[in-house]
């Protein structure tokens, strides 16, 4: 699907280097790592976002259908709910499906203002369900959301996933609860500049708690 082969990543300073990795159907991805280490701009660089970044430096992305979730949701706030989502090409009947799926059936017609933040970031996830991605990437999805609404849109992510096991996953996240509950995969990122000090798949929440905890103390021995 996608072949990571990224040797620098740079602004004032090189924040990231060394990236080589690759991503197949069904990977589901947490990428954890130190607050500001790099994350969400080896992320960016991924989508695209980065555009002095070598065309070889990642290879495939012409080749699947891409959908980003931000930290914030990007909706346009003069738009309802259902017009933000017809932007991107889906069908009255499409949006009428995906916001039931993130339970937001009673609210296709109001507008990003009138919404909580977690029904803000379920209709971003929608909007990103609509294109039918290969991949979604998604940056601090559960941030800023108290512990009962993460719960529950960490549920409704897994079970979308769950719903089509090749559609791959990349999250970064600082939360390993997050890794246990939707990744089969984990990615660490540290050092400076930073690069993958780990790349490997996992299984259940017991190894992922035991996992960082040895990362973690590697890194500040």
């Amino acid at each position: 699907m996608l072949e990571l082969r990224i040797e620098r990543l740079a602004y004032d300073r090189t924040v990231v280097e060394g990236i080589g990795a690759s991503v197949a159907p069904g990977d589901h991805i947490c990428l954890l790592g130190p607050s500001g280490i790099g994350k969400t701009t080896l992320l960016n660089a991924i989508a695209g976002l980065v555009p002095w970044l070598p065309a070889g430096a990642v290879i495939g992305r012409d080749r699947i259908r891409l959908a980003y979730l931000f930290q914030e949701h990007r909706l346009l706030p003069w738009r309802t709910v259902r017009q933000n989502i017809r932007l991107v090409g889906a069908s009255d009947e499409t949006v009428d499906r995906l916001l039931a799926d993130v339970g937001l059936a009673d609210h296709a017609e109001s507008l990003p203002d009138q919404l909580s933040l977690g029904m803000a970031r379920r209709a971003a996830l929608a909007r990103c369900l609509a294109i039918e991605p290969d991949l979604l990437l998604m940056d601090e999805p559960f941030a800023s959301l108290d512990a009962d609404r993460a719960g529950e849109l960490r549920e409704l992510i897994r079970a979308l996933l769950a719903s089509r096991p090749d559609r791959a996953m990349i999250c970064v996240t600082h939360d390993p609860a997050d890794a246990a509950a939707l990744a089969n995969r984990l990615w660490y990122l540290d050092g400076a500049p930073a690069t993958l000090r780990w790349d490997e798949r996992i299984n259940g929440v017991d190894e992922v708690g035991i996992l960082l905890d040895r990362l973690r103390g590697v890194v500040l021995a």
